[in-house]
């Protein structure tokens, strides 16, 4: 856990990434060394025990597009259970973030949903192809055309689900405050690279409000 930041005021990561790039590992290692919860998938089963459903009926239509051919809107509600879902995670951790909570969120459009708070730093994690098609060969012990294929189906379920329900384009470098490439410095040297700007950032915020 960092300890120069601790009084630092709220911290919000949000963390996109393209498949393949390491950024789930990127955004696990930047909360253990800030000390504060990580939210990805573990929201499904937040979500389903406050509400009382079932994690894995939920699991399957996370972060997922809506199927506009299957689904319909009357009188304001959604047939789309990947439309309901989405709106319930924006809710849950944007109450998160108003209560004043620090955390790291993956993906789930949260760098525009939250791009209002003071506290938010955004953050798009890319990689080189062929450095993603060997981490996902690894992974998911695929050969190099199947981890391409992959690779190109989740980062097209990622783009449509994200640019259904924000303005700006999933991946766009303009809607983040730092895009990174993660295949030049790996995984280590990255999460190294981005501890070094979100403490500038940090200290550049601290500064400002003395000076006010």
């Amino acid at each position: 856990m960092s300890t120069h930041t601790e009084n630092a005021g709220q911290l919000i990561l949000s963390v996109g990434r393209e498949f393949g790039s390491g950024g789930h590992e990127i955004a696990e290692a930047l909360a253990s060394h800030y000390g504060i919860p990580l939210y990805d998938r573990n929201l499904i089963f937040q979500i389903a025990k406050e509400n009382g459903l079932e994690s894995e009926d939920l699991a399957r239509y996370d972060e997922r597009p809506k199927n506009v051919f299957l689904s319909r809107t009357v009188n304001g509600y959604s047939s789309s259970m990947q439309e309901n879902l989405a709106h319930i995670e924006f809710d849950y951790y944007r109450k998160k973030a108003e209560s004043g909570e620090s955390f790291v969120i993956v993906g789930r459009c949260s760098e525009t949903k939250l791009k209002d708070l003071k506290g938010l730093i955004s953050i798009f994690v890319l990689g080189d192809t062929a450095a993603k098609i060997s981490r996902v060969k690894e992974i998911y012990l695929l050969n190099d055309n199947d981890a391409l294929k992959l690779m190109k189906r989740r980062d097209q379920q990622r783009k449509n689900y994200h640019n259904y329900y924000c303005e700006g384009k999933w991946g766009d470098s303009r809607n983040y405050d730092l895009s990174i490439n993660s295949s030049k410095l790996g995984v280590k040297g990255t999460t190294a690279c981005l501890i070094h700007y979100i403490d500038a950032r940090r200290a550049t915020g601290a500064a400002d409000e003395k000076a006010l």
